[in-house]
């Protein structure tokens, strides 16, 4: 197991290139399984979520492998239904392949999903969508058993709640149903609209997609293509916020700035300077930022994966503000470990109050989920002393060579065995 040990204080200049967003291409390659040619996915980031999907797929009866210049290639030649519990029980988005299979194949037998445990995240609306569409379930040993042995047909669903993966995995299994489906309620993700254009460049009929009424009309098959996933927002938003806890200077490339309104937004009210310059994105902080409120909410909204990093930025901010979080039950895991470097925060039900402190001071701390890892990452960067982050596997879910590309901005970061 690895850790990460930071020598904080040093203001952060020069330039990070933003990586392929994680959570637009696990969609899309399990979204691969629809096409009965080949497809060809770029811009696939080196991560372990993305092994863990890639190994996955072979599993489902896929040729799937990550060539050298580092597309990845996937023919869903021999499909199979079954997504095993050792590869889902890693990592939540194997949900995913549920809607596929059954537009494929007609049955799925999928293992209940794990990952962060950042909250219950129940895949009802999945399930119920699914059904609306002539599916039919039951849990057997941990699995849930599809099939819908007349086909997939068109519906009308209205969602509960804007989910994003419910969204895809409808999104998905419509594309090959008989008729038309509308779903109602729809997240509008930049991903979502990531993997709808893949689907249309398959052949797929989509329309509506980044709006909250989305159409898709069934087609009898998907052919195969060449795509490019987008860059990162949540990566490209930590970085913004990396640039702003090290009162530092970074240049973003192939940065995503019109999904990151939410976030540039805040972050300008609580004092950095952030704007496009040619095809770089430039982050500085040259003078004192204040605490600012947040809250948590479905897209365009301020995202739940940015809630912990601008957290600690407002750890070492002026002022005092809440941070309220509006999608999980259970991700304030990150609080403990801050205030043992010294923040000063106070728990109210899923509302964080923030006061900001002259300095934090380094300790060792450990990562709960992913973006708990990159919060501790950034506290670290700040504090004056050694800060140690265990448990940094949750880290490399999600954020590709992190401790490289800090260190070529002139962060003092290594990784070293525990």
């Amino acid at each position: 197991m690895d850790r990460f040990v930071i020598e904080g204080g040093r203001p952060l200049d020069g330039r990070i290139a933003v990586s392929g967003s994680k959570n637009a291409a696990l969609p899309i390659l399990l979204a691969a399984t629809l096409a009965d040619e080949p497809v060809r996915i770029g811009n696939v980031p080196c991560l372990r979520d993305i092994d863990t999907t890639i190994q996955l797929l072979g599993l489902l009866g896929c040729r799937a492998e990550r060539e050298a210049g580092g597309d990845v290639v996937i023919h869903a030649c021999d499909l199979r239904p079954e997504a095993p519990y050792d590869l889902v029980r890693t990592m939540r988005a194997s949900v995913l392949c549920l809607g596929p299979l059954l537009a494929r194949l007609g049955t799925a037998r999928v293992a209940l999903p794990g990952g962060c445990a950042i909250g219950a995240r129940p895949v009802d609306m999945h399930l119920k969508g699914l059904e609306k569409m002539g599916a039919r379930f039951s849990l057997e040993h941990g699995d849930i058993v599809g099939s819908c042995p007349d086909g997939l047909h068109g519906a009308h669903i209205l969602l509960d709640f804007p989910t994003v993966g419910g969204t895809e995995n409808l999104i998905m299994a419509a594309v090959l149903a008989d008729g038309e489906t509308v779903i109602e309620n729809a997240a509008r993700e930049p991903e979502i609209v990531d993997l709808a254009e893949f689907l249309r460049a398959c052949g797929a009929r989509i329309s509506g997609h980044g709006s909250s009424v989305v159409r898709i009309e069934g087609v009898p098959r998907l052919a195969g293509c060449c795509y490019q996933v987008m860059p990162d927002r949540i990566e490209a938003g930590t970085y913004l916020v990396a640039a702003g806890i090290t009162r530092g200077r970074l240049e973003l490339e192939h940065c995503p700035l019109a999904a990151l309104d939410a976030v540039t937004a805040k972050l300008r009210e609580m004092g950095m300077r952030i704007e496009a310059r040619g095809d770089v994105v430039v982050a500085e902080a040259t003078g004192p930022l204040m605490c600012q409120d947040v809250t948590t909410q479905p897209y365009p909204g301020f995202p739940t994966d940015m809630q912990a990093q601008i957290m600690a930025l407002m750890t070492v901010s002026q002022g005092a503000g809440t941070i309220t979080e509006g999608i999980f039950e259970n991700r304030f895991m990150h609080v403990p470990e801050l205030c043992r470097l010294g923040a000063h925060i106070t728990l109210a039900g899923q509302t964080a109050v923030v006061r900001g402190v002259q300095r934090l001071t380094g300790a060792l701390v450990m990562a709960s989920d992913l973006r708990a890892s990159a919060c501790l990452v950034l506290a670290g960067l700040a504090v004056q002393g050694t800060t140690v982050v265990r448990r940094i596997y949750h880290l490399d879910r999600g954020y590709e060579a992190m401790e490289r590309k800090l260190a070529a901005v002139g962060a003092c970061i290594r990784r070293e065995k525990e």
